[in-house]
């Protein structure tokens, strides 16, 4: 997951750490640690392909691992000292799919951060670049979130349904999606009710019935080609009838440049009224999904993101970037193929995948 961008991003770390080292050496031979002499040795010996067969391989990559490096001397970081490492970063990062304001907006960051910061001997110089990558990241990611549980409980004490409209374009996972979230929703004590909402799509209402049925929901449905919109306001009054906590909607996929279905969807929003409209996006397609999401968003002002498929994206400029790009937050990420293979979105998780920290 995100492959491609962390090893970008952690090569940022290693390529500047090397030159933070190189600027603060003591040059002093002294200083060499026990650790750095074994395996430098080992690097000698194996160079000529004579290794030390006493030395096994967890062993030598232990000497590798534990090796101590100090800077001699404090290191004041400059312009010219960090801009051609920024430079390429940039560039990977347009490659990688990353958006051009969110990729602007990263390096800027990392240039106020790192120009004229000192490091000194007892700093490790590794740990100050991740850090101000980690801020660069959570700068980019510090949209509002919204906790769709309080959204829920606060209706709950009204002895109202939570609504909630998914919208998205053809073959992002939107149905599998409304899936994944009845099975969670369920494990934490809420009822559901789903609302067939795409009677465009042929199977779309049966494809719905079937997640229900495994899942143990009940759907509302009409038959295809019926009004979208007066489906989903029979599933919110079935809802409101029986003490149902939440009403999950679907809706059927469309291109935002097909007029009609884009209008039908507008009107979708005015009838039911929804607490919450999500856009359903495909990581896979990196910067198209961001494009979409901008001209759904424009269309119906929706509340937050899921992106489908995250466990395929190696690149990971969609999940990066397209909150930024729209200023709403990422809710959840599917990872999988399975009913619990939703991960509800934090930057914490973000930044635990891309450094492999085990806080959140």
């Amino acid at each position: 997951m995100f492959k491609s961008l962390k090893e970008k991003l952690n090569r940022t770390v290693s390529k500047l750490s090397e030159m933070v080292y190189s600027k603060g050496s003591s040059g002093n031979i002294g200083d060499t640690t026990v650790e750095e002499k074994k395996t430098d040795s080992l690097t000698e010996n194996s160079e000529k392909g004579e290794v030390d067969k006493s030395i096994g391989f967890f062993d030598r990559f232990k000497i590798t691992k534990t090796i101590k490096r100090a800077l001699g001397k404090e290191v004041v970081l400059t312009e010219e000292d960090v801009e051609e490492v920024l430079e390429e970063l940039e560039l990977e990062l347009l490659e990688g799919d990353v958006a051009y304001e969110v990729t602007e907006k990263l390096i800027q960051s990392l240039r106020d951060q790192l120009i004229g910061r000192k490091i000194g001997p007892q700093e490790d110089p590794e740990e100050v670049i991740k850090e101000a990558l980690k801020n660069a990241i959570k700068e980019i990611l510090s949209q509002k979130t919204i906790n769709i549980y309080e959204v829920i409980e606060e209706k709950r004490k009204r002895g109202e349904p939570t609504v909630i409209l998914f919208v998205g374009i053809n073959g992002t996972g939107k149905t599998t999606t409304i899936a994944k979230l009845v099975y969670l929703l369920k494990r934490r004590g809420y009822s559901v009710v789903l609302a067939a909402g795409d009677t465009f799509r042929a199977g779309a209402i049966e494809q719905l019935e079937e997640h229900g049925r495994r899942i143990g929901v009940k759907v509302i449905k009409q038959q295809r080609g019926a009004d979208s919109a007066a489906v989903i306001y029979d599933a919110i009054e079935h809802a409101k009838a029986r003490g149902i906590d939440v009403v999950l909607a679907d809706t059927a996929g469309r291109q935002a440049t097909n007029v009609n279905l884009m209008e039908e969807m507008r009107k979708i929003v005015r009838v039911t009224k929804p607490d919450l409209v999500i856009f359903v996006g495909d990581a896979l397609t990196g910067n198209d999904a961001i494009i979409q999401a901008e001209e759904f968003n424009r269309a119906v002002d929706f509340d937050g993101v899921i992106l489908t498929k995250v466990d395929a994206d190696a690149k990971g400029g969609a999940a990066l970037s397209i909150a930024y790009a729209i200023g709403k937050p990422i809710l959840f990420l599917g990872t999988g193929q399975g009913y619990e293979d939703l991960e509800e979105f934090s930057v914490g998780w973000m930044i635990d995948k891309l450094f492999n920290d085990k806080k959140k």
